[in-house]
């Protein structure tokens, strides 16, 4: 595999850099705008649009760019190394992935194309009370009544689930099985408690009480094959995300280590602190390999080599994260454990990507069950 970036794709980096570092690289200007609903800077989110970015993943048909998966990889890690708070990866990724694959062409072209221009902000309502990670719905059920459909039940964590104009809503089926519904942010019975999330973000509470709501694709088509493939891409979108934050964070602490100084020397002339350091990077490198694999598979890899890329990477992501991010603490001091640092959010960025699609404890539980499927290998009979 060639993980060196085109001239294309080197521009689009260097263009994203731009915007955002542009917004965000003053780390005030993040708290600032994380504090107000709905928790991101609308005129971002268009600027973002005009750039083309919001419409990347989508045919051109359907009003995007018709970009592959290493070009929203890009997006992602510019948006992780400033943890932009606008909802590229809920939006974009999840809920817009989700219609790209499931819907119909008017589907399609009516909903991604708003999502592509920025007059639309997508969420995925998929997790319910008590039950998280899988792709089925249970609790939230969908009744059908001649050609109408109406959806009962509770969704949490819904990502932005109080701004988004449309709403994704998977639900059980009367036949069995989990379909996809589009739910209108103003339908009837739908009611949505929005709250901040401890990284800044939001989620909201949706319920649903005989809300009307528009099959996804053929009305009663069990979808819960393509919401499993589209979240094994989130997860490896939300490491690409998680990767761009590594690299801020071990780039802040070896700055901090070259200007703090400690018995008249900066803490870089300190052995012990520089080991920890490289023990850092070893982390990172270890986790973009594998990111830029993952990102790769997603191309030619079936769902089965998807999901199984996504488990492998989001485990490495959880273990790397969390070095990275304890040890940036550490080496910071209490400096680190302020609001007004950094250094602080993004650790806590890092751990609720971690959670958000399932931990590093699942991933292992996921890969494990697998591993009866490989051949014995006896590393003593060579």
């Amino acid at each position: 595999m060639d993980f060196t970036y085109d001239d294309e794709q080197v521009a689009l980096r260097d263009a994203v850099r731009g915007l955002v570092g542009k917004a965000y690289g003053d780390y005030e200007r993040r708290r600032q705008v994380v504090k107000e609903d709905p928790g991101f800077d609308e005129k971002q989110w268009s600027r973002l649009a005009e750039m083309g970015i919001l419409g990347l993943p989508f045919s051109e048909e359907d009003g995007g760019v018709g970009a592959g998966p290493v070009e929203i990889g890009i997006v992602c890690q510019e948006l992780g190394r400033t943890i932009a708070p606008e909802p590229f990866l809920a939006s974009v990724v999840l809920a817009g992935g989700l219609v790209a694959a499931a819907g119909t062409p008017e589907q399609r072209a009516e909903v991604l194309g708003a999502l592509a221009a920025g007059d639309s902000v997508l969420a995925f309502a998929h997790d319910e009370p008590g039950r998280r990670w899988g792709a089925a719905a249970e609790s939230v059920t969908a009744a059908q009544d001649g050609g109408s459909w109406t959806l009962t039940g509770v969704k949490e964590p819904v990502l932005h689930g109080a701004r988004a104009d449309v709403l994704v809503v998977s639900a059980a089926l009367p036949g069995g099985g989990t379909g996809a519904f589009l739910v209108a942010g103003d339908a009837e019975g739908l009611s949505r408690a929005g709250y901040p999330t401890y990284d800044g973000g939001r989620a909201a509470r949706v319920a649903l009480d005989q809300t009307p709501a528009v099959p996804l694709g053929a009305p009663g088509l069990d979808l819960s094959g393509s919401i499993a493939t589209v979240l094994d891409i989130t997860r490896i979108m939300a490491a690409n995300q998680s990767l761009g934050a590594m690299q801020t964070l071990l780039g802040a602490t070896t700055d901090y280590l070259k200007s703090r100084k400690q018995f008249g020397v900066t803490l870089n002339h300190f052995q012990a602190l520089t080991f920890r350091a490289a023990d850092m990077y070893t982390s990172l490198e270890l986790t973009h390999s594998l990111v830029d694999w993952a990102t790769m598979v997603i191309s030619a890899g079936t769902p089965e080599e998807v999901a199984a890329a996504a488990a492998r990477v989001s485990l490495q992501v959880s273990r790397g994260g969390r070095h990275v991010g304890q040890e940036a603490i550490q080496l910071h001091g209490g400096i680190a454990m302020t609001a007004e640092y950094h250094v602080g959010m993004y650790v806590a960025h890092l751990t609720a990507l971690d959670h958000l699609f399932g931990d590093g404890d699942h991933q292992v539980r996921k890969l494990s069950a697998t591993v009866a499927d490989y051949d014995l290998l006896d590393p003593l009979d060579r």
